[in-house]
């Protein structure tokens, strides 16, 4: 497949610096480079289409959310785009990354989209890098989903109906559930792809990150739940036990007879269980990840009970 059938769609807001780099790790892999802007106040838009990418500015009076950007990327591919490489704003792609991924999807006329290895740029800088890294280290082989880094054939999104524009968080595995659902297949290689910036290097910012994944645990769950996949339903099961049910019945005991807030050491047990998988770093941060995801899927049940139909956080 030749590269005069390749777009990119870049989503952001406020990327600075690393939007730079990752439309210039574009140019010349692809045809058409679109930047999807949303509502940036630091000239990105501007520099963007100094590198010669077309800009789509979101409409201000509408709530962004990365799948409604994403979407208005894919309206703007011209007749002839067959595949699409979608990325964030913070990464950039690996030299290799679209050769490879094309000729995969050449060979395997079933495959919607392929995605490859996430790095986070500077794992070193903190604690959160590093758990964003070690997430990035998905299985290799057929897979129920992708990231927002994925190369996709046009055609599958939009048979499949493309982004669902209202979800805050997990857009991708909501697109790759229906895509296979249709009959298509979800692949990830053993390849680089690319380097993502998080410069996550606050505990307020990794709370707010586990929040909105509590938050998408259960809209994904709501949506889909009921099906043969089971889509999330054991994410926000654990997240609710673990994060909610389980700390308000101790607590609820320790009114009655104080000593059995020693029940509160199941936790400390628990993460010693499981940092014989995961270390003791990622597992300390799985069990505290449980509360934020909890308090993301409580929110998220509260309001779809009110009828209100933003969540607790916007793109970007």
């Amino acid at each position: 497949m030749s590269a005069a059938s390749i777009g990119a769609v870049v989503i952001g807001r406020n990327e600075g610096a690393r939007l730079i780099r990752c439309l210039r790790s574009l140019q010349g892999q692809v045809q058409q480079l679109i930047y999807v802007d949303s509502g940036s106040s630091d000239g990105s838009a501007e520099a963007a289409r100094g590198l010669g990418a077309e800009v789509v500015d979101l409409d201000l009076s509408r709530p962004f959310t990365a799948a409604r950007a994403r979407n208005a990327g894919l309206a703007a591919l011209r007749s002839g785009i067959e595949l699409v490489q979608f990325v964030d704003g913070d990464c950039e792609v690996d030299p290799g990354w679209i050769p490879a991924a094309a000729a995969f999807l050449q060979t395997r006329p079933r495959a919607a989209a392929a995605c490859g290895r996430r790095r986070e740029r500077f794992p070193q800088a903190s604690v959160y890098n590093r758990l964003c890294d070690a997430e990035w280290d998905t299985p290799v082989g057929e897979a129920a989903a992708c990231g927002g880094d994925a190369l996709m054939r046009v055609a599958a999104v939009y048979t499949a109906g493309g982004y669902r524009e209202s979800l805050i968080a997990g857009e991708e595995p909501e697109l790759c559930l229906r895509l296979r659902r249709a009959g298509w297949e979800i692949w990830r290689l053993d390849a680089e792809m690319t380097l993502h910036d998080a410069q996550m290097l606050r505990f307020g910012q990794w709370w707010n990150r586990s929040r909105r994944a509590g938050h998408a645990f259960a809209e994904g769950a709501a949506l889909h739940g009921a099906g043969p996949e089971r889509h999330w339903r054991t994410e926000t099961r654990r997240a609710l036990t673990w994060g909610a049910a389980l700390p308000a019945a101790i607590a609820a005991a320790g009114l009655v007879s104080p000593p059995l807030l020693l029940a509160a050491l199941i936790y400390p047990a628990q993460v010693l269980r499981l940092s014989r998988r995961m270390g003791y770093e990622r597992a300390l941060f799985s069990v505290l990840g449980k509360f934020a995801e909890a308090s993301g899927a409580l929110e998220y049940h509260w309001r779809r009970r009110r009828g209100t139909a933003r969540g607790i956080l916007e793109y970007k």
